[in-house]
């Protein structure tokens, strides 16, 4: 017999343990559901990383479980990756409840935006906030989101729209790294807006997202990826790449908000400069999509917000499948346009709405949404030498999370290989 494998952590007996492991990359045409379930299986983990997964009468007798081990009855539930929510706004001041309001009695979201509302309103809010204020005031986001299985989550900046602020809600969005449970990876927006300061200087403002913000936010470290929101009353084609070109240089890879509000030419934008991600795409053309495909740009796709903003237009997923894209799921996180924090609730909105098989879903909101953060490598799939990342559902297979639209079906959350939320016990 061959030595035993040490471990710290065993995950015993699951009715159904979800692996979404296979080939690298992200899963996209038909593997876009392909689960990996294992019935009746268990996971082993050693100093946070995963030792051997797999069913339980093969990887229970080859363990030698330390004496500090802590074991996971996970009989009669589905063991799942950690949820990866892959586009969110989550750091920011305020709220914007009236705006909400606003929109059932008919305001679109452009209306309320070019009235100073919308992000701008929150751009006051946040400018005005300490670091502190900031950090507290998302404290609270950040633990829902924990509970409801996100175990990774990207965070924009885009509320403060000048340098010092930018500056101080990077600042925040790391310090939430560190004093969270969750992974963390940070994004720099400053052109999510133009600023009322620079309504008629936009030149100046992008001279100034190019030329100070992004070489300042590079030289911090405080970002991973430099996104744009590219949309008519936003930022032009021509400005969004002339940012994202600028981030490149400094060492942010691109993402882009694209063809959320109209067919603006996003997506194609994103498959030129080789985005990791163009996101919404409620409105994407044929184009468009045929060039994601070709440049294998993740489409990220926000349900919520098409919803809460009652658009017509859902992002056409089932394309997306057919043409070999691969598609992520997110909350898009936010004050105005999507408040959800819950990423359980988003994959039954993308079956409801978009079109989604519950598999389909599940693959999107765990290991293509690890890659849409440029973390694929690490987390989203339950495979050996991975980050031991994950939840345990009170349910006997994975279908149910989205089945089970709005019920808080989570019990046990994981991270690095250690119970962060454990609800029976009352550890939330």
């Amino acid at each position: 017999m061959g030595e035993k494998i040490q471990a710290d952590l065993l995950v015993s007996g699951a009715a159904s343990l979800v692996t979404v492991g296979g080939p690298p990359g992200p899963f996209a045409g038909d593997r876009a559901g392909d689960l990996a379930a294992i019935p009746d299986a268990s996971l082993a983990a050693l100093n946070g990383r995963i030792v051997a997964v797999g069913p339980r009468g093969e990887v229970e007798p080859a363990l030698a479980l330390r004496r500090e081990a802590q074991v996971l009855d996970a009989r009669g539930r589905c063991v799942l990756p950690g949820l990866v929510d892959a586009h969110t706004h989550v750091v920011y001041a305020g709220d914007r409840a009236d705006e909400y309001a606003l929109r059932q009695k008919g305001a679109s979201y452009a209306e309320i935006l070019a009235a100073g509302g919308g992000i701008l309103d929150t751009v006051r809010r946040t400018r005005a906030a300490s670091a502190d204020e900031l950090v507290e005031q998302s404290r609270g986001r950040l633990r829902r989101m924990l509970a409801a299985g996100t175990t990774t989550l990207e965070i924009k900046s885009g509320y403060g729209l000048d340098l010092p602020s930018e500056l101080r809600m990077l600042e925040a969005i790391d310090r939430l790294g560190y004093e969270e449970a969750p992974t963390v990876v940070p994004t720099f927006l400053g052109a999510h807006a133009l600023p009322p300061e620079f309504r008629d200087r936009r030149a100046a403002y992008v001279d100034l997202v190019c030329e100070g913000m992004i070489p300042a936010v590079a030289s911090a470290d405080l970002a991973r990826f430099c996104d744009v929101f590219c949309e008519e009353g936003a930022f032009s084609l021509a400005e969004s790449r002339r940012i994202l070109e600028a981030g490149l240089r400094h060492g942010l890879r691109p993402k882009l908000h694209a063809d959320q509000l109209s067919p603006s030419g996003g997506a194609l934008l994103a498959a030129e400069l080789g985005a990791v991600s163009a996101d919404h795409l409620d409105f994407v053309d044929e184009a468009g999509l045929r060039a994601l495909a070709r440049a294998g740009v993740i489409a990220v796709l926000l349900p919520g917000a098409s919803l809460i903003l009652r658009h017509r237009e859902h992002a056409p997923a089932r394309r997306f499948i057919e043409a070999g894209v691969p598609i992520a799921l997110a909350t898009d996180c936010n004050p105005g346009s999507c408040p959800i924090e819950s990423l359980p609730l988003v994959t039954s909105l993308a079956c409801a709405l978009l079109g989604l098989t519950p598999a389909e879903a599940i693959v999107a909101a765990t290991r293509n949404a690890a890659f849409a953060v440029g973390l694929g490598e690490r987390t989203g799939s339950l495979e050996v030498d991975k980050a031991a990342d994950l939840v345990i559902l009170d349910a006997p297979a994975p279908h149910h999370l989205p089945y089970r639209f709005g019920v808080d079906l989570v019990r046990t959350v994981v991270i690095s290989g250690h119970v962060v939320v454990d609800k029976e016990s009352g550890n939330v």
